[in-house]
């Protein structure tokens, strides 16, 4: 790469660069040079598991004990760490198995709560920060990786779009009984997945997760409009 430049720097000392075969040289000459400098480099070296987890670590250090504690993997987290989130079939079951038995559904087996506030918990990215008092009510902060509403002109893609969620399934009843538990725990549903372990890791209540489904499946939510 740096052998190209200083051609380039050259063609541009003696004016012959406004020729546009010349260009087009050039440029194959950069790419040549890229190749040849990615050939001869170096392999990138693996980080050491253990001195990025004492770095992970000494960045909490003046955290609250209850910090402290977060920042310790369970087995699944740690499964999916060695495995860089591509697990084995087995161990994915595994860890569906083992999550599933987190769930903790509601006594009387009602899922759906109230959508106009499912899309205040969604729309809410407060809460479990440094910033945040006792009396901070915790939010799903949803829009940060879902559109949800068609409306919508901002919101994140590292999840799927939201938009029609329960008119597609139907309004079916055990498509929401799963949505209930993929809020409580992702896990329990796809192993490794990205999404937080909401109820399990009691970010948000049994309450508020039942109003996240009702926005999700509710017909008169305007998810499904």
């Amino acid at each position: 790469m740096k052998t190209a430049l200083k051609f380039f720097a050259l063609a541009l000392s003696a004016g012959v660069i406004a020729a546009i075969p010349f260009a087009a040289s050039a440029q194959t000459a950069v790419k040549k040079a890229d190749q040849v400098e990615m050939t001869n480099a170096a392999p990138a070296k693996q980080a050491d598991p253990a001195l990025v987890e004492t770095y992970v670590k000494a960045t909490f250090g003046k955290a609250p004990p209850e910090w402290q504690a977060r920042i310790e993997p369970d087995d699944t987290l740690r499964t999916c760490n060695l495995y860089r989130n591509e697990v084995p079939a087995a161990e994915a079951d595994k860890i569906v198995k083992r999550e599933l038995a987190k769930v903790v559904f509601p006594v009387d087996g009602k899922v759906l709560g109230d959508w106009k506030e499912g899309k205040k918990i969604a729309n809410n990215g407060r809460g479990g920060q440094f910033s945040d008092d006792d009396k901070t009510v915790n939010g799903g902060n949803c829009y940060a990786c879902h559109q949800m509403e068609r409306a919508e002109v901002s919101y994140g893609t590292l999840g799927p779009s939201l938009t029609a969620y329960g008119k597609d399934r139907k309004f079916d009843p055990a498509e929401a009984k799963n949505a209930f538990a993929k809020i409580y725990d992702s896990q329990a549903v796809l192993a490794c997945s990205n999404m937080p372990r909401f109820g399990a890791n009691k970010v948000l209540s049994e309450r508020q997760i039942m109003d996240l489904v009702a926005f999700l499946f509710d017909p008169e939510s305007p998810l499904n409009k």
